[in-house]
């Protein structure tokens, strides 16, 4: 553990001391547009690892649960710790992402979290499994906040869905990556090694960002003029300024309702993520590799399309009406509902695989637009307390309590029957974003747009 800690020490000063030389340094030597992309790319890395640290732990359940005696409820409990750590981690990590450099908060979390990972694999008991994968939650928090603030500055409302499309295509490429690879390296090599894999390849790729990566000016895709500079801003961390930060921006109705459909749709999520690659090894019968396959790839394949669909058709409606965004998460949602049903209640492989595909497309659709569509009603400086604090409400009310939920259900009812119970929610999203259009939007949208006016 000591020689972790040192080695994360190392990592950070190495890190804060690349940020002096690049506030130092020229532009990017490649055109501003460009790099625009070069960004969402090398974010992409990045949140790909993220996604298949994650993934890797749910692939490997069987093993887990034969090596220690595991129950369904305990191997639940380790699908929920990471994410109530990671929710309850979101608000703290958005604010101070908000006030320090975002190169430092997203290459700082990949070291952090991959470190734990590795150390992960050394695990001997369920507590310490626990403990890791709750810290694991802490690496990972402040990333996705920082990432998103980065991207919005990089790119403005003409392009931001898309690009945020395409950053959300990493979440399905990990998801698969993690999900399959670390099936198939635990068959052959033990649950450890896959482990071990992932969080050292997060390491390298740390090494490799310090130089590519570079801070852009805050809030500079919505600024007028071009004059404005990027100036760090002190740390503030007191509980008063914390709570203030996040009153100010939970005054928008309708950010409340995108939290809660967050938290709907994280749900769904969840239960199909943690216990899928469970069902088709029991249900099915299939291999530890061939269950994680299934369960990872067709899902996150069709989200991949389904995220850069969304992306493209929200920022073109939202051109031409301002609740575009909504709608087509709307859209994304209400479609889904029947298929996560589909999932759980089939008999056939087949169908059940169609119904992982179809189900996935809709998602990518709404993932596409969680967080361009809530940056539609907050200030620009406060969108990393955005992000932070939809983490939290999605992770803690959604993916915190699905897979312990479905885990405690599956001792009642059958795991199939408790994964379609889960559609029920997903409608519920639905109806919420239609409230939220029809009753919120618009003064939500106006008020900033007013705040923005007055503004020197």
């Amino acid at each position: 553990m000591a020689v972790a800690r040192a080695g994360v020490s190392s990592m950070t000063s190495r890190i804060q001391a690349a940020h002096a030389e690049d506030a130092q340094c020229a532009p990017p030597p490649v055109a501003s547009g460009r790099y625009s992309w070069v960004v969402v790319l090398l974010l992409w890395t990045v949140c790909f690892f993220s996604y298949a640290d994650r993934q890797a732990f749910f692939s490997v359940f069987p093993l887990l649960q034969k090596e220690m005696a595991l129950t369904s409820v305990q191997l639940g409990l380790l699908g929920s710790s990471f994410a109530v750590i990671y929710g309850l981690g979101g608000p703290l990590a958005g604010f101070v992402v908000d006030r320090i450099r975002r190169k430092t908060a997203i290459l700082g979390g990949l070291e952090l979290w991959s470190v734990i990972c590795v150390l992960s694999a050394l695990s001997r008991n369920f507590l310490q499994l626990l403990v890791f994968r709750g810290l694991e939650g802490i690496g990972e928090s402040i990333y996705y906040p920082a990432a998103l603030s980065m991207v919005s500055d990089y790119h403005g409302k003409r392009t931001r869905s898309r690009a945020m499309g395409i950053l959300q295509t990493s979440v399905y490429a990990g998801t698969v990556g993690g999900g399959y690879w670390a099936g198939a390296l635990a068959q052959r090599h033990g649950w450890r090694a896959a482990l071990f894999l992932f969080g050292a390849a997060g390491c390298l790729l740390g090494l490799g960002l310090i130089r590519l990566l570079r801070e852009p000016v805050r809030g500079s895709a919505d600024l007028k003029s071009t004059g404005a500079q990027f100036k760090d801003q002190p740390v503030h961390l007191s509980a008063p300024r914390l709570l203030r930060a996040i009153g100010s921006i939970l005054t928008a109705r309708s950010l409340l309702s995108l939290m809660a459909v967050f938290a709907c749709a994280n749900f769904v999520a969840m239960v199909l993520l943690a216990w899928m690659p469970m069902y088709l090894y029991s249900r099915f019968h299939l291999s530890l590799g061939m269950a994680a396959f299934d369960a990872a790839v067709y899902p996150q394949l069709a989200s991949m399309a389904g995220s850069v669909c969304g992306g493209y058709l929200a920022d073109k409606f939202a051109q031409r009406d301002r609740r575009g965004r909504i709608l087509v998460q709307c859209a994304g949602v209400m479609a889904g509902a029947p298929f996560v049903a589909l999932c759980g209640l089939s008999g056939s492989l087949m169908w059940v695989k169609l119904a992982l595909i179809c189900w996935g497309f809709f998602k990518g659709i709404y993932d596409s637009n969680i967080f361009a569509a809530a940056f539609d009603v907050v200030p620009a400086e406060n969108r990393g307390t955005v992000a932070g604090s939809m983490n939290c409400i999605g992770w803690l009310l959604g993916g915190g309590i699905a897979p312990v939920l479905i885990g405690f259900l599956a001792l009642y009812v059958s795991l199939g029957n408790a994964i379609a119970l889960s559609s029920i929610v997903y409608a519920l999203a639905g109806i919420i974003l239609i409230v939220t259009m029809r009753c919120f939007l618009d003064a939500d949208l106006d008020r900033l747009e007013m705040g923005t006016r007055s503004d020197p």
